[in-house]
C-alpha cells in the first residue's frame, strides 16, 4: 500500500511538471532566437567515429519497445531512443526502463508535428516541452533532438541552439514502419554499413524479427553498437 501511495505521489508530481511547462512554456524566460548560427543537424559521426548507432524513434508499441530492450541486452548493445512526449507522458515506466538499461534519451518532439511547418516560437514550445519531462522523469537533460519524419527548417535548428540540443537526422532509413519485409529490413540496415552511421527504426514488430540478425551481422564486422553521444566522441 505504503510503495502504491509513494507511486501516485511521483506521478502526479510528473504531471503537475508537465502541466505547469505546457502552460508557460520554455520555463527561464523567453529564450533568444539564433540568426544565422543555428548548429546544422548531424547525419553521421564524421570524426573518428566509434561505431554504428541504431536510433528508435517511439510513439507507439510500448510492448515492442521492451523486446527490443532485451535484445539489445542479448547482444550488449547500446542504442539511442528518441521518445515521443505524449507517448513518455503515458509510458513512464517504460522510460525509466530505457535508462535504466543504459541506453540514451533524446527529444521526439511532444506531439509528432510537421517541424519544417513550424515557426520559432512554435518550435520552442513543442520541443521543450518533452525535455522537460524527461528531466523531471530521469533527472537528466537530453542533448539531442530528432525532428518526426525528419522535418526541419531554419527555425527548428535555431530553436534547438536556444535549448541546448543537437538535431539529429539518419544516414540510412530501414522504413520499417512502412514496409514488413523482414530481409529487405534487415539489408537497409546493414548493406555496406560502416563505422559513424546512424540507423533510423521504429518499434515495429519487423524491427524486433530483424534486429537479432541486423545486431549480430554489425558486430561480426568488428564494428561497436553505441549511442550517438558516443559516436560524436562525447
Amino acid at each position: 500500500m505504503k510503495s502504491k501511495l509513494i507511486a501516485i505521489i511521483v506521478n502526479a508530481v510528473i504531471c503537475a511538471v508537465i502541466l505547469a511547462t505546457c502552460l508557460v512554456g520554455f520555463a527561464g524566460g523567453e529564450a533568444v532566437e539564433v540568426s544565422g548560427d543555428a548548429a546544422q543537424p548531424y547525419y553521421s559521426a564524421e570524426s573518428r567515429p566509434k561505431g554504428v548507432s541504431l536510433m528508435f524513434n517511439v510513439y507507439q508499441n510500448t510492448a515492442n519497445v521492451y523486446k527490443i530492450l532485451d535484445i539489445l541486452d542479448e547482444y550488449e548493445a547500446s542504442a539511442t531512443f528518441f521518445v515521443g512526449g505524449c507517448w513518455a507522458d503515458d509510458n513512464v515506466d517504460c522510460l525509466r526502463e530505457i535508462f535504466a538499461r543504459g541506453h540514451e534519451i533524446g527529444s521526439h518532439g511532444y506531439f509528432h508535428k510537421d517541424h519544417s511547418k513550424l515557426t520559432y516560437r512554435q518550435n520552442l514550445d513543442e520541443i521543450a516541452p518533452s525535455i522537460k519531462l524527461i528531466e523531471a522523469v530521469l533527472g537528466v537533460k537530453a542533448t539531442l533532438f530528432a525532428p518526426p519524419s525528419g522535418a526541419f527548417c531554419e527555425a527548428t535548428l535555431s530553436a534547438c541552439s536556444a535549448l541546448g540540443l543537437k538535431t539529429i537526422m539518419w544516414s540510412r532509413d530501414t522504413i520499417d514502419w512502412r514496409d514488413g519485409d523482414v530481409k529487405l529490413i534487415f539489408d537497409r540496415a546493414t548493406n555496406n554499413i560502416s563505422a559513424g552511421e546512424f540507423v533510423l527504426m521504429h518499434p515495429m514488430d519487423v524491427t524486433v524479427a530483424a534486429l537479432p540478425d541486423i545486431l549480430a551481422y554489425i558486430k561480426q564486422q568488428s564494428l561497436k553498437l553505441v549511442t550517438i553521444s558516443q559516436n560524436l566522441g562525447e
